[in-house]
């Protein structure tokens, strides 16, 4: 029983990761569509590969928490089994915290575009279409989101 418990936890966790959001140049939020953008075109100049750091929901420490606090009960017996329940419960939060960030890690890109108007702008966003440097593209913008797109 406490088995199935623990597997369900750790499946929770997982499906859970795959619903963070994607922040690729191709991708909109229900919020930007049908929403006005102002349109700025200029030349590629640099393209760098990034890292985007993870979530951090609280989704994998709560679900870490979980799993570790019902490992940690099955320690000993008595009040031994409260103090390895809480003793699990923090290591196993700690853990399900740093597994949600690395898991949630993406390859991006730092693009910076020479816009026609002579200023510089650089935007990182999601891997997703590939730039070169000398490419014409476009900079979208509304409010304080910005992408660039062919």
């Amino acid at each position: 029983m406490q088995y199935a418990r623990i597997i369900s936890l750790i499946l929770t966790t997982f499906f859970l990761g795959a619903c963070a959001s994607n922040l690729s140049g191709d991708v909109y939020t229900r919020d930007q569509a049908r929403r006005e953008m102002t349109v700025r075109a200029g030349v590629v100049e640099t393209v760098r590969e990034v890292r985007m750091e993870g979530t951090r929901s609280g989704t994998g420490t709560l679900a870490g928490g979980a799993i570790g606090g019902v490992a940690g009960s099955n320690i000993g017996g008595g009040k031994g089994q409260i103090v390895g329940a809480i003793l699990g419960a923090v290591a196993g939060g700690l853990a399900g915290s740093a597994a949600e960030e690395k898991l949630t890690q993406k390859n991006a890109l730092e693009i910076t575009v020479r816009l026609d108007n002579g200023q510089t702008v650089a935007i990182v966003q999601e891997m997703g279409e590939v730039f070169h440097p000398g490419e014409r593209v476009r900079v979208l913008s509304n409010y304080n989101s910005s992408r660039v797109s062919h």
